[in-house]
């Protein structure tokens, strides 16, 4: 498995890419729809720009008006692909994020759906709901989001779900009894990778819930993203020359979301650098028993609920 954690840096990435086949991503996805979360910098942006590269039509979907328009002038202006559309939703919000999915499903199709979007907050902050903003992002806003779509998705042929998560999920077991980190000492970095764990049950479960939709879930590596700037400031100077490229980091959302090679491996593993590795580490003892894995979708669904009937509409 991992040979230590250098391979989640740009040299691993060099090494692990000597054995891609290009042919997997050399093709036209003109007249598929694709949604990616969180699509204005980063993994997210650079994931949309090579499906929009390849005749997709993408909807970013991005918390930032300004930033998002920005963004999308330019994945228009370097793929001269016109069918990029933005919506503005706060994907830490349960209620806006229900009202943008009902909305959608009225007007478009969606053949792909990307869940890139996270946080890393590094205190205990609450959203305008009262939910630790950590886990309305990364977990409830994936499980909605997702949720509320796969309808769309049931309706189409191939359809696949990505959620990008994090190596960092491999320190953490699933613990269903603090989803919002209410108790003991807030570790910013341990909620994140708890989180990260959260995303790969989802997958899973969904994985099996839903057989028609192949769902996957899969790690970037260490790359040079604003967010891995901001939330984790003295590991980035550290590492800043080691880092993987944007691109390079995306280069398996790509790969997951319009290669026909992806979807002839099994539903609900998870990646990194085009390859389903083990989601627990040799020994470590991260592996949870099925009521709790059942026990999360429930709180999940609880929740999701909760906002869904108080939205309008």
């Amino acid at each position: 498995f991992l040979t230590g954690v250098s391979c989640l840096f740009r040299s691993g990435y060099e090494s692990a890419s000597k054995h891609f086949n290009s042919a997997d991503t050399e093709v036209n996805v003109a007249g598929r729809s694709f949604l990616v979360t969180g699509a204005n910098s980063g993994i997210g942006k650079a994931t949309a720009t090579e499906i929009a590269r390849r005749g997709g039509t993408v909807h970013l979907v991005c918390r930032n008006k300004e930033r998002a328009e920005v963004a999308k002038e330019e994945i228009v202006t370097e793929t001269g692909n016109q069918n990029i559309f933005l919506h503005i939703v706060d994907i830490s919000n349960p209620k806006e994020i229900w009202k943008f999915a009902e909305k959608f499903k009225n007007e478009y199709k969606l053949n792909v759906l990307i869940n890139n979007a996270g946080c890393m907050v590094n205190s205990r902050e609450l959203t305008e709901d009262g939910l630790e903003k950590n886990f309305a992002t990364n977990t409830l806003g994936t499980y909605i989001l997702t949720t509320a779509l796969l309808p769309l998705l049931e309706k189409e042929a191939d359809a696949r779900v990505i959620t990008v998560s994090s190596g960092g999920m491999l320190v953490q077991k699933l613990n269903v009894s603090d989803l919002q980190s209410g108790s003991g000492t807030f570790d910013g970095t341990m909620v994140y990778a708890q989180n990260k764990r959260q995303q790969v049950v989802l997958t899973e479960q969904w994985a099996k819930a839903h057989r028609n939709i192949h769902f996957s879930v899969m790690h970037p590596g260490w790359a040079d993203t604003p967010a891995v700037r901001s939330a984790m400031p003295d590991f980035y100077q550290k590492m800043k020359n080691t880092l993987r490229t944007e691109a390079q980091g995306a280069d398996t959302v790509v790969w997951l979301a319009v290669s026909p090679e992806a979807t002839k491996l099994p539903s609900g593993l998870f990646f990194q650098d085009r390859q389903p590795v083990p989601t627990h580490l040799p020994l470590a003892s991260t592996h949870s028993p099925p009521e709790d894995e059942e026990k999360l979708m429930e709180m999940l669904e609880e929740f999701s609920q909760k906002f869904k009937s108080t939205s309008p509409g």
